[in-house]
């Protein structure tokens, strides 16, 4: 094993370990909401079962992100 696949492994740990704190962070974080916090529209039922302690709708949450927040 020469340095380049050394450093590809440990590339490829580091990816993994990022990855499994992201997917940690998106465990239950309490119960969802059914009107978005920011706009106070209805978020979707499919949005809420799949996003536990979802607190705002796409369009909120999508513009958020755009904003970096």
């Amino acid at each position: 094993m020469d340095d380049i696949d050394r450093a590809t492994r440990h590339a490829a740990r580091m990816l993994a370990d990022q990855l499994a704190n992201q997917v940690g962070k998106g465990s239950y974080q309490g119960d969802s909401r059914h009107l978005c916090e920011e706009c106070d529209d209805p978020i979707q039922e499919e949005r809420r079962r799949h996003v536990p302690g979802v607190r705002l709708c796409v369009p909120c949450k999508t513009r958020l992100e755009r904003l970096g927040r």
